[in-house]
């Protein structure tokens, strides 16, 4: 019989709390928050050992809310951000361990985060009514975790910070989108007898896909221990999810105007050597180096101009930080039926 909850009660369960900003100032300190984000992972991971699809739509929103609390964590987010969010996490581990149903597709605009773009939270409430909403469950919940991500920012340090997060977003619902018109009712192989003759029905042909990600990295930086790859953990969440056989991949690396001695011969050696650093990254994680191509635009594709105060000030590094990427494209197929418990390296 299916267990209800209320949302006192699922509050109440949630009980991991990170220590005051004021006190993260040791390293004991940071790494008992950091066990505190470990353990909800771990939360999280049994939760899908015992069923529950990674593409499932509160499996996949925990896992935002936790990544985006960590991402504004490790960005010294002096607000009340990373605990609200965290929270959110927490709420949805703790209905899916105790088989809450149904659990609210609600997302709350976590301190007080302003709500941008209408039209995208329309998008995503016509998602969830959409027949093929099964395919796009993954990307819809992100995006609108990345949406309430994107109004904290726009509070905190207006439209410049809040920009990137809204791409995210735009780009998650766009792919959702297209996969939910692409979605079929899952179909077996089957014999179909019509007037005593057995007819093999075919199963369907494989789905083309294409996900995109990001990768940012630290001003002047070029190393991953220096970038933030939560967008790119997306995504390979999502190609499992999808069981994507990978065809090729593309990797551009960019950097912004500001980077070592500015010029733009600097700035294309950097942008070249982030994007070998995250090839290097993907074929750790046992991607084939073959299937990668890999491109470089040094400071020419800029996407924040950030013309604002003293040209190389602090405040326009952190303008710039989307500049400094190196973007990344899988293209493959997947199985119009998701194929189960497929594990191991994509393609």
């Amino acid at each position: 019989m299916a267990t209800l909850l209320c949302a006192g009660s699922l509050a109440a369960s949630a009980q991991t709390m990170l220590a005051p900003q004021k006190d993260r100032i040791t390293d004991g300190v940071i790494q008992a928050d950091h066990g505190a984000y470990r353990q909800l992972q771990d939360r999280l991971h049994r939760i899908n050992e015992t069923g529950r699809p990674v593409r499932d739509y509160h499996l996949s929103k925990a896992q935002c809310w936790l990544d985006v609390s960590f991402h504004e964590y490790t960005r010294n987010d002096r607000s009340q951000f990373p605990q609200e969010a965290l929270t959110e996490s927490e709420k949805l581990i703790v209905a899916m361990e105790n088989k809450a149903s149904p659990i609210s597709t609600q997302t709350p605009l976590v301190n007080g985060a302003a709500r941008l773009r209408p039209d995208l939270w329309e998008k995503a409430v016509l998602l969830r009514q959409h027949s093929g909403f099964q395919c796009a469950q993954q990307k819809a919940a992100c995006a609108e975790v990345e949406l309430v991500h994107a109004g904290n920012e726009f509070n905190q340090q207006q439209w410049r910070h809040a920009k990137p997060y809204i791409q995210i977003a735009e780009d998650l619902l766009t792919e959702a989108d297209a996969l939910a018109a692409s979605c079929v009712a899952p179909l077996a192989a089957k014999p179909v007898v019509v007037a005593a003759v057995t007819v093999q029905v075919p199963a369907p042909a494989p789905l083309p896909v294409s996900l995109k990600a990001r990768v940012l990295f630290q001003f002047d930086k070029d190393d991953i221990a220096h970038a933030d790859i939560s967008d790119l953990n997306r995504m390979l969440e999502a190609a499992k999810a999808q069981a994507l056989t990978v065809t090729s991949i593309s990797l551009t690396g960019h950097a912004d105007r500001l980077n070592g001695t500015g010029n733009q011969a600097y700035n294309l050696k950097l942008s070249q050597r982030r994007a070998a650093a995250v090839r290097a990254l993907l074929v750790q994680r046992g991607f084939d180096i073959a299937k990668m191509q890999i491109d470089f635009k040094g400071d020419l594709q800029q996407v924040e101009d950030c013309r604002i105060g003293s040209p190389k000030s602090e405040q326009v590094r952190q303008c710039l930080v989307a500049n400094r990427r190196v973007e990344i494209k899988f293209n493959g197929v997947s199985p119009a039926t998701p194929v189960p418990g497929k594990k191991g390296p994509l393609g």
